[in-house]
């Protein structure tokens, strides 16, 4: 039976296994970047955001590849959203062995809100 301590152990482990998986893939994409860009020094004086081709998780993992250093940066990020998300399913699976039924529903609404959001293409 899991309890609350037993729960919030749990929850801090996947908090900190998901921030730290991300840097690491984060880091990863940016050797990478570094490694590939040569030449003149960039000008980022002006912004410049990510291609439109990685502005969605089903992008990101179409363009996922070694040469691609800025869909695995981008990947990184994505699993830096996804830590929390994934918080909010395993509360609800914690709240659905404590059979505490008002806060499945409220884990649940709130998890599909945040999938809408992230998988919705604008």
């Amino acid at each position: 039976m899991m309890n609350d301590e037993k729960m919030d152990l749990a929850i801090g482990r996947l908090l900190r296994a998901g921030v730290l998986i991300a840097a690491a893939v984060v880091l990863v994409g940016g050797l990478l970047y570094l490694n590939q860009k040569r030449g003149p020094r960039p000008d980022y004086s002006v912004f410049h955001g990510a291609a439109a081709e990685l502005r969605s998780p089903a992008g990101i993992v179409r363009h996922l590849s070694v040469s691609n250093s800025g869909s695995i940066m981008q990947l990184g990020l994505l699993l830096l959203i996804a830590t929390p998300v994934a918080r909010v399913a395993f509360a609800a699976f914690g709240f659905l062995l404590e059979k505490d039924w008002l806060y499945v529903v409220v884990s649940l609404i709130v998890f599909a809100v945040l999938m809408y959001s992230l998988l919705y293409d604008h």
